[in-house]
């Protein structure tokens, strides 16, 4: 791909698409509420039923102190010797009648809200993770997976409470202006005075805020710093209890969980400390209204039943003051989880295709790489001017030290990574100019690691490629020899795997790799340290079987047994990110160099049967494809390999 990106271009990249957790948001951000509002208005006839539910509830709610004042008016306080017998009934009728269409209506503003938010979440979910699918190898690289899941479960967690609550409180704020106007229509001087001291109480809102923002942000990071240790620690579990470390993880777990329990502790308390400030205010009002309302009812310029009816309005004007109030953290954590859930989901993937991207034609298995540089952070090279063909049919084995760029270079071939310098084509098309799908479902790898998921042998082996029928998968098992294994499981094919395979051996779970590397039958087939994990006569089984499967197909095969090596049709020996030497076996040791040492030193050895090797020249400190330092001591040496 002829992309020219400098150094500090792709460090600018990267620093820019890493998730920042440190953002906490805005009480109200319109970007958040509008992107949400898109997924509310998905389920319309729910929605339109929720509001209904939200506008009947404040209407009957307004109304109940009115038809108490009524009440009152009409019967307790009228002239003596009326009559007063159809009055009670009506009074009492709509009283009834009003308090029960009240209950109909926030039952229904509750359960409608609940069914969109239950599907708005959903699809919140569904849409993050489809769109982690689409994310390319670097965008993983810079994020750590627990801080990724923390965004998937925590965050779409919080817009769920928001919009279980949040948005009746959103309609609390409407029946404050509702109150208010219904309290001025009353009495006006009376509504004046109540309404004196919400400035105040802004004011006191808005002087916590400075405060509350920090500690919700500690809350943030703390919550994710845990979520990335959990999800390390368990993934590494095993590491862990073979090294004995089990006592410096807890404690590392510890200070991190007692960091967010206390970062929690401090914002509830900040959270608390502003309700008995609006109970406060609350009596404050009621107080005044009951001073002065109850002069004017005196001097006969109000009536009982408005003075009753203000002062219910004036309980009612504080109640979604104090919803609020308990809410305002609410709405805070969920527009800053919005905003973070909307940055992941705005994130653009580095390998994605070119705009009028073609399918890539049939793959005759002719790959060239032309002045291919690659550095994955600035100023650390990992690949300078690698010039390479690869016949159809070719099998080439790359050699090295760890960090030499082996890994690297067919992770451009399967377009892991695409920002590099020069071109790589496959049958003379540069495989940036096609799409990705199309180039990568006529190739396979094979990975050190294998992974499985816990399903079933057979959907394992079949993976991506659905229309694989079940005569194929066993094929693929006998090419590899894994179908005698495969029948001796509890229910063969059908048997379900644990946990990353575990109730597999590490060998067994490589020939499952295998089998589903070839039942695509690919034309391109990479072998990533694929036989490092696997002992001696497993080994031989593979070899005997890649004879078989590699026939025909172009291979990139990167390892430290000889028996890999030497019988590629070309060897390239890579040394810090260049190509240092290349042809075949016989000739790389007739030519005395670095390879023939390599082979003398370590791949002899394993020929004489003293065991395997590493795919290092000798024991000094190399610099990896990331740019830390290694030391190449052994054949058990895993992790990356260039």
């Amino acid at each position: 791909m002829a992309t020219t990106t400098s150094a500090h271009t792709n460090y600018a990249l990267h620093g820019r698409l890493a998730l920042d957790e440190a953002a906490l948001g805005r009480i109200y951000d319109h970007r958040v509420a509008v992107r949400l509002l898109w997924y509310v208005l998905r389920y319309r006839l729910w929605s339109a039923l929720a509001t209904v539910g939200v506008l009947g509830y404040m209407a009957t709610t307004i109304a109940q102190p009115l038809i108490i004042a009524w009440g009152i008016n009409s019967v307790i306080a009228a002239p003596e010797g009326a009559s007063h017998f159809g009055s009670i009934h009506v009074i009492g009728l709509a009283f009834f009648a009003n308090a029960a269409a009240n209950w109909a209506f926030n039952y229904a503003q509750y359960y409608f809200l609940a069914r969109v938010a239950v599907r708005v979440i959903n699809d919140l979910r569904t849409d993050m993770f489809a769109h982690l699918q689409r994310q390319d190898t670097p965008f993983f690289d810079r994020n750590e997976v627990g801080r990724i899941m923390s965004r998937v479960q925590n965050d779409t967690m919080q817009i769920q409470e928001f919009l279980d609550v949040g948005v009746i409180t959103i309609g609390d704020v409407a029946l404050l202006t509702f109150i208010a106007g219904a309290m001025f229509w009353m009495n006006a001087t009376l509504a004046a005075v109540t309404l004196a001291v919400v400035p105040v109480l802004l004011g006191l809102m808005l002087f916590w805020q400075r405060y509350a923002r920090a500690a919700f942000v500690r809350v943030r990071m703390a919550i994710s710093a845990v979520n990335g240790n959990l999800q390390e620690s368990i993934s590494g579990v095993r590491v862990t209890q073979s090294m004995n470390r089990q006592g410096l993880n807890l404690q590392r777990f510890d200070t991190l969980n007692a960091e967010h329990r206390n970062a929690t502790v401090r914002a509830a308390w900040l959270s608390a400390a502003l309700l008995p400030i609006v109970e406060l205010m609350t009596a404050v009002s009621m107080a005044v209204v009951l001073v002065m309302g109850g002069a004017m009812a005196l001097r006969g310029a109000l009536e009982v039943g408005v003075l009753v009816s203000f002062l219910l309005f004036v309980q009612r004007f504080f109640e979604p003051i104090r919803t609020i109030t308990m809410q305002y953290t609410q709405f805070q954590r969920a527009m800053a989880s919005g905003a973070r859930i909307f940055e992941l989901l705005d994130v653009q993937p580095e390998a994605g295709d070119r705009p009028g991207a073609r399918e890539m034609p049939p793959v005759r298995g002719d790959v060239r790489f032309e002045g291919v540089s690659f550095n994955y952070v600035p100023d650390i090279q990992v690949l300078s001017n690698i010039n390479l063909h690869v016949r159809p049919g070719e099998t080439v084995a790359l050699v090295g030290r760890t960090g030499s760029g082996k890994t690297t270079i067919v992770s451009l071939l399967a377009r892991l990574y695409e920002r590099y310098e020069g071109r790589v084509t496959v049958d003379g098309v540069d495989i940036g100019e096609v799409t990705r799908e199309s180039l990568v479902r006529q190739m396979s790898m094979v990975p050190q690691e294998p992974f499985l998921y816990s399903t079933s042998v057979r959907e394992n082996i079949r993976f991506r490629h659905r229309d694989a029928t079940d005569e194929e998968i066993v094929a693929a098992a006998k090419a590899v020899g894994a179908d005698e294994f495969i029948r001796e499981l509890p229910r063969g094919y059908e048997t379900v795997l644990q946990q990353r395979g575990a109730n597999l051996s590490m060998g067994q779970r490589q020939l499952v790799s295998f089998a589903r590397a070839i039942v695509a039958d690919p034309r391109i087939i990479i072998l990533d340290e694929a036989t490092a994990n696997i002992d001696s006569h497993t080994e031989r089984l593979i070899q005997e079987a890649l004879q078989r499967v590699l026939k025909g197909r172009t291979a990139f095969v990167i390892a430290h047994r000889l028996s890999t090596i030497t019988s590629a049709d070309q060897i390239v020996m890579l040394e810090l990110g260049r190509i240092a030497e290349q042809g075949t076996h016989p000739e790389l040791v007739a030519r005395g160099g670095m390879y023939a040492r390599l082979y003398a030193m370590h791949f002899a050895e394993a020929a004489g049967g003293a065991g395997t090797s590493n795919d290092g020249a000798d024991g000094a400190p190399t610099q990896d494809a990331k740019g830390t330092a290694s030391v190449v001591t052994n054949a058990a040496t895993t992790g990356r390999a260039g």
